[in-house]
Parts: C-alpha cells; sequence; structure tokens
C-alpha cells in the first residue's frame, strides 16, 4: 500500500482530528457528508492518503489534519478490475488470500494483506463459483446457503479457490467483524467536547 503524505504534521503538529464528515461506503465510494464522491481527483487523493492508525480507526491525511472515516462494513473494498484480478478500492492489485469468511446476510470478506476486506455485491455472483466443496467441485447453492445460516461461527465445509489461492472459508456474525479483524467502524473523538 502507498503511504500516506505526513509531512505537514511536522510544521502543525496540533491541528484537530476531523470526525463525522468522510465515510466509506459498502461498494467502495467515498462519501463526504452522506453525498459520494464524484470528483475523479479528490477520490485518488483520499485513495492515496488513506491510512490506519495502530488502534484501527481509518482515516485519510489531508496535510496536517486527520479525517477520520466512517466504515459502512470493512476498512477495504474488493472489485473484481478485470475477469481474472481484485484490487482494492484504493486501486492495489491483491496478490495474496489469508482467510475468507461468509457472514449471515451472504457478504463475502477476504482477509488480504492489509487487513479484512468486503467483496463488492456486484462482483459477488462472479466469485459464487470460486465457492468449492471439499472434493473440489463448486459449491451448490445448499452448501453455500447452510454456510451464510450456520449458527455458531466457524470453519464451514467450503473453500474459496482464487487464482492459485484456496483457504478455507468461515462463517462470521457481521457484528463481530470489526472486533474480529480489530477496526473500528465509527471512530470516536477522546478529546473531551468544549476542548481545544
Amino acid at each position: 500500500m502507498r503511504q500516506p503524505d505526513f509531512s505537514a504534521m511536522l510544521r502543525w503538529p496540533n491541528v484537530p482530528a476531523c470526525y463525522g464528515w468522510l465515510s466509506l461506503d459498502r461498494r467502495g465510494r467515498w462519501r463526504l457528508r452522506g453525498e459520494a464522491v464524484t470528483h475523479a481527483g479528490l477520490n485518488d487523493f483520499l485513495s492515496r492518503q488513506y491510512a490506519h492508525d495502530e488502534d484501527g480507526n481509518y482515516f485519510v491525511q489531508n496535510g496536517p489534519q486527520r479525517v477520520f472515516v466512517e466504515l459502512e462494513y470493512t476498512p477495504w473494498i474488493l472489485r473484481l478490475t478485470a475477469a481474472d484480478r481484485l484490487a482494492t478500492h484504493v486501486g492495489q492489485v491483491v496478490s495474496e488470500f489469508r482467510s475468507a469468511a461468509i457472514d449471515e446476510e451472504g457478504n463475502l470478506l477476504i482477509e488480504i494483506k492489509d487487513g479484512i476486506a468486503l467483496l463488492c455485491d456486484r462482483d459477488l455472483p462472479a466469485l459464487r463459483n470460486c465457492l468449492r466443496l471439499p472434493n473440489g467441485k463448486a459449491a451448490d447453492d445448499g452448501s453455500v446457503l447452510e454456510a451464510i445460516e450456520q449458527p455458531v461461527t466457524g470453519a464451514t465445509k467450503l473453500t474459496l479457490a482464487w487464482q492459485g489461492w484456496r483457504v478455507p472459508l468461515h462463517s462470521v456474525r457481521r457484528s463481530e467483524v470489526p472486533g474480529r479483524y480489530g477496526f473500528i467502524a465509527a471512530p470516536q473523538s477522546t478529546m473531551p467536547q468544549g476542548a481545544l
């Protein structure tokens, strides 16, 4: 992942952080106060300056100011950029899978080098055939439904096979995803209200 430019923080180290303005939706679109960012240059800037702190809060570094990002689901969104290539919402090509999970809503989550990512729902049908049974055959609808409806989180009998990677598919409850993968979906200021 490209590293954001933090140099302005050296000149202005005490600029207060910004909360509640910027969000990332489940399709990997930046949103300012709920409105989709459509300007290509601004989208590129936000993607280039995207990072996280040691507590799992994601932010965009805007000069000396950190603009914390509210996450609709995960900090990374994956999209198919070609029939055989996945990339994050910031344009980084995915080179490895570390694990995979499916939640109770049927969302496919893939752990990549940078953290946990949600596969964009528009690309879910294309990867549906990559879910495999223990015998290597494509999973049928009943097996996928069984994994989605599994009452206890944990290993399913399915695997996700993609471009030479094959990882076990686990079931997970959406509410458990931030804690399990170590990120904060809605960063909050730790500064007392009214203090500057």
